[in-house]
């Protein structure tokens, strides 16, 4: 199971984990404290739904949501930065995206959603931070489980890769 598996790379590296959370709206936060022995690797959850809270709690630049909108990589990369200057932890994963019904565009419709993941590096050389985006379809709960799935399986991907 791929949170057994998640679960067991954080804690054989002594990782802690948070998320950053915008369209999923806390259900990765949830998922993952759901799993027994989760408070020995998962540190806190930002729940910044709206833009502003992006900007107040994870320090995400309003410039970024002129010029990209808030569902965009310039926009989840800087939540996962936002998180590491925050908090003690080691691994993060951020998602925004358009769950539906409404909200969608032309060039970003319902269904579109960006993800990211960010291991802390060494003391001085940053974080290493991947970026995705993928289209789902479905209603709004389809689209938000899918969302979750991906988030999780992209970072045990991060973790495995890093390994």
């Amino acid at each position: 199971m791929m949170l057994d598996r998640l679960s067991r790379l954080l804690m054989a590296r002594r990782f802690r984990l948070a998320t950053a959370e915008s369209c999923t709206g806390g259900m990765i936060a949830a998922r993952l404290t759901d799993w027994p022995g989760s408070s020995a690797w998962f540190d806190r959850a930002y729940i910044t739904y709206s833009n502003q809270a992006k900007a107040e709690m994870l320090g995400v630049p309003l410039a970024l949501f002129e010029a990209h909108g808030a569902v965009s990589e310039s926009v989840v990369r800087a939540m996962v930065d936002g998180v590491l200057q925050r908090a003690p932890v080691n691994a993060v994963l951020s998602v925004s995206g358009i769950a539906g019904p409404g909200g969608g565009s032309k060039d970003k419709p319902v269904g579109t959603v960006w993800f990211a993941w960010g291991l802390r590096a060494g003391s001085n050389d940053g974080a290493r931070v991947d970026a995705v985006c993928r289209r789902f379809y479905g209603n709004r709960d389809m689209v938000r489980q899918q969302a979750l799935e991906c988030a999780l399986a992209g970072m045990l991907r991060l973790l495995e890769a890093d390994d």
